[in-house]
């Protein structure tokens, strides 16, 4: 036979495999004529063997597969009848002296040169094949039996197992059970005919995102994994099952599909029970699985239940909240790891596999079987590991998920029965991807994902979109983040944009946003309802407008009809904010929702009583007048005046006066371009004139007093409230036809609550931060008094978010809070019947002092009144 130095002799192979056809795996009676010193340290005889009563060696003369040997000797009657026999198979043509010669063929001692091509080509056919060498238990030489009729030698390491390693010298200690295990092989396979399917070379899978440093092909591979299969069967199953060989984990992707690593797990199982070989110290299997087996975790919880998906956390972990119960869990996909977001070459798959999981589970109903409990251990918390199926086919989601290259397969330690259920079908779907260079196993650098930009990060970058949202209608978007049950962070996908969204038209009661702060009765309820029912969940919202903190007031659909908004008053945890309601052309479902949620008494209105809500309406107060009725005004603070004392006017919005007086003003300054001054003219008080403002504009004005001898007089100008000092030149009567329309600017003050005076530090300071706050500004005003003409103003900022959710919020009570206003019980009367107003307006107080605002900067230094 040949060698990797030297080709076979002619007929060597043909005439060793007819020895081996005739005497492997049989009976043998051996007759030792002499012995030869030891080669390799194994005896060698010579002698004359019989199989079955026929003489070995003459059966290989007469098939013509020897020669008789020459001897110096004079020949004996043996060496005769051998010769005879010799001659007889030449006349015939047999053996090595057919006369036809050897087909020629190629014997390839070395392993293929190009390992991957060879694979790829030969991967999952079967080849014929004879065992050459058994090196241990699960590794053998063989003869590949090519269909060119080539020869190709190949080492095989048996596919799903390994055996204890045994001694390759004489004198090296082998491992435990390993000569049994290549004892076991060797006498069931060596110079066998086997078939041989290849399946993989010797890498485990892929590694990802480790990149070779240099782009050259690997080296010849020195082995390949492969099935070796007898007409007894898979040899691999029987060495598991006679515990000599252990499962190896990762070649499941290459055996589940033919079923092959079910029967290895079996026979793993029967080796266990039977605490065979290998497995005589393997923990009693039946505790091992005694939790699972009585539908318990070690922790006591539930083994398999149905729950409702409501968070992903990330490509390996979600939160569920169980059918029965409503207990929320957060669970870690079994034997699965995600790609990390915090590793840039990972954040890109980290992302989509993140994204794939909310696609499949956010809000469905899933099959949840906790596989077992990992343990605390440092910074990892304790946690639920669980394999969780969704969908009618009941498929697998983190199987799914590992096909599609967005997440690997754990690898576990030996005998760690800690593991997906699944865990051979994940090896294989893990495989797939590897083959298919999926995800993160495609080699490809996809670059890191760019962060969302903020558009709620101010008010003015919120303003500059604002436009483009009331132009485009409804937006789609994920919700993010609840914040609370009303205020909700907004991904929208496509423009890689965040916002904050406030629901407008309701008032959710707030949560605790630090541990030092205390959360509103139904706070955190609020939160939690709208988190189950809205996080991470496929949303369209429309905007209306933008608050003073860069939030944008809007609607939030989901399932494209369904408002948030109304669903929370519904479940009686938010209720309708009425002068923001009642701008919504939904604002009617909003009230029925409230109706509906307090008749049946649903969480905030769980103490109400309507008998006596209707009374509280309809009774008048007994100790004096009644509040005023809500009567919510959009106004413009049109002038502020700090002489003799302060005071301020407003222009009534929306109303057909203002669009009366834009008319007028254009035709009146068209009239003032061509009319001629009136010579002579002497105002005097009371007059209605038009008078030149220092704008150089003209304006409707009142007299209030006129001095003929400086020739001068001061003015009101009727539509705005700013007073002024006008030369007689500078003034005419006023023109009839511009008489009719009432003058649009009315005298106001605040309600509960007056300025700090000249006579304090802090007056300039008050009246630049009203200013600030409110002139020239659109507000939103209650009138709570009327005295006269003059009307007691309760002033609301649209845009600011606490007036979104709290009808007593407003800038009375933020001057309050500022220190630079007091409450004013001298000069209003009506404090009493607003007691709900009067406990905002304390609060507010309270807090100056806390913080030492304004005027309490250095103590409580509050008026004596």
């Amino acid at each position: 036979m040949g060698t990797s130095s030297r080709e076979d002799e002619p007929w060597a192979f043909e005439s060793r495999d007819f020895l081996r056809a005739l005497a492997v795996g049989k009976e043998i009676s051996f007759t030792s004529t002499h012995s030869l010193p030891p080669n390799d340290d194994v005896p060698r005889d010579f002698g004359t063997a019989e199989i079955g009563g026929l003489d070995v060696g003459s059966e290989l003369l007469k098939n013509g597969w020897t020669k008789v040997k020459e001897h110096k000797r004079d020949p004996t009657e043996e060496d005769l009848k051998k010769k005879d026999l010799e001659i007889e198979a030449k006349g015939a043509g047999k053996g090595l002296w057919n006369p036809h010669g050897p087909k020629a063929r190629t014997v390839q001692h070395s392993m293929p040169a190009d390992s991957q091509a060879f694979v790829s080509e030969w991967k999952g056919k079967s080849l014929e094949a004879l065992v050459e060498q058994v090196r241990d238990g699960s590794t053998l030489r063989v003869r590949l039996f090519m269909p060119d009729g080539e020869h190709q030698m190949a080492n095989i390491a048996l596919a799903g197992v390994r055996c204890a390693r045994a001694a390759s010298k004489q004198g090296e200690p082998s491992e435990p059970w390993g000569e049994e295990a290549k004892f076991f092989t060797e006498s069931r396979l060596l110079q066998r005919p086997v078939r041989v399917v290849i399946l993989s070379l010797p890498t485990s899978t892929a590694t990802p995102f480790q990149t070779s440093a240099n782009g050259s092909a690997p080296p010849p591979a020195s082995i390949f994994i492969g099935t070796v299969l007898h007409p007894a069967g898979n040899v691999a199953e029987h060495l598991v099952a006679g515990g000599l060989a252990r499962v190896v984990d990762w070649h499941a992707g290459m055996l589940v599909s033919g079923g092959g690593m079910e029967r290895l797990r079996a026979a793993e199982k029967s080796a266990k029970e039977k605490r065979t070989c290998l497995y005589a110290n393997t923990p009693d299997a039946s505790l091992a699985i005694s939790g699972k087996a009585n539908g318990m975790t070690t922790n006591g919880h539930t083994r398999n239940f149905d729950a409702t998906v409501i968070r992903i956390w990330s490509g390996d972990q979600v939160s569920v909240v169980e059918k029965e119960g409503g207990k929320e869990r957060r669970l870690q996909l079994s034997s699965t790891r995600g790609p990390r977001l915090a590793d840039p070459k990972q954040a890109y798959y980290a992302q989509e596999a993140k994204e794939f999981l909310r696609k499949k589970l956010i809000g469905k109903h899933v099959k949840v079987s906790i596989d077992f409990i990992r343990p605390r251990e440092r910074d990892f918390e304790e946690r639920e590991c669980a394999t969780i199926r969704y969908g009618g086919q009941n498929a697998n989601v983190a199987e799914q998920l590992v096909e599609k290259g967005l997440a690997s397969v754990v690898r576990h330690k030996r005998d760690d029965e800690d593991r997906s259920s699944d865990y051979d079908k994940l090896m294989a779907a893990e495989q797939t991807a590897v083959n298919e260079t999926r995800g993160i196993h495609s080699g490809k650098e996809q670059p890191t994902p760019k962060p969302p930009l903020n558009i709620s990060e101010t008010n003015t970058r919120a303003t500059q979109f604002l436009n483009g949202f009331k132009r485009l209608g409804k937006v789609p978007g994920i919700v993010e983040y609840v914040a609370a049950g009303s205020r909700f962070k907004v991904l929208l996908p496509k423009e890689n944009q965040t916002l904050t969204l406030v629901l407008g038209g309701i008032r959710a009661p707030r949560t605790a946003r630090n541990s030092s702060e205390k959360a509103e009765p139904y706070g955190s309820e609020a939160a939690e309802f709208a988190t189950r029912r809205y996080m991470q969940r496929d949303v369209e919202i429309e905007v209306d407008t933008v608050d003073k903190s860069g939030g944008f007031i809007g609607t939030l659909f989901v399932n494209k009809t369904e408002n948030a908004a109304i669903t929370l008053v519904k479940e009686g945890l938010a209720s309708v904010h009425s002068f923001s309601a009642d701008g919504l052309s939904w604002s009617r479902q909003l009230y029925d929702a409230e109706c509906e949620a307090k008749q049946a008494k649903r969480n905030i209105w769980k103490e109400y009583d309507e008998e006596a809500a209707k009374i509280a309406e309809t009774a008048p107060a007994d100790d004096g007048p009644a509040p005023m009725k809500s009567e919510y005004l959009d106004v413009i603070i049109s002038d502020v005046r700090t002489t003799n004392g302060f005071s301020f006017s407003v222009q009534i919005l929306n109303t057909e006066g203002i669009a009366s007086l834009e008319k007028l003003m254009h035709e009146f300054s068209i009239h003032h371009k061509s009319a001629a001054a009136a010579s002579g003219f002497i105002p005097k008080g009371g007059d209605l004139v038009s008078a030149k403002f220092s704008d150089g504009s003209w304006y409707r004005a009142k007299i209030r007093r006129a001095s003929p001898i400086k020739k001068e007089a001061e003015v009101t100008f009727i539509d705005y409230g700013n007073q002024d000092t006008v030369a007689f030149a500078n003034i005419r009567p006023l023109d009839p036809r511009f008489r009719s329309l009432p003058g649009q600017a009315h005298d106001a003050r605040l309600s509960f609550v007056k300025l700090l005076g000249a006579e304090s530090e802090y007056h300039a300071e008050a009246i630049d931060r009203f200013r600030a706050l409110c002139e020239g500004r659109k507000l939103v005003a209650n009138i709570d008094h009327k005295d006269g003409s003059l009307m007691h103003l309760r002033l609301m900022d649209p845009s600011d978010p606490a007036a979104q959710q709290d009808p007593f919020a407003c800038i009375n009570a933020d001057l309050l809070r500022d220190g630079l206003a007091a409450i004013d019980r001298k000069n209003c009367q009506y404090l009493s019947i607003y007691p709900q107003v009067m406990k905002k307006l304390q609060e507010a107080v309270a807090d100056a002092k806390r913080e030492r605002q304004g005027m309490f900067e250095f103590g409580d230094v509050e008026e004596d009144e």
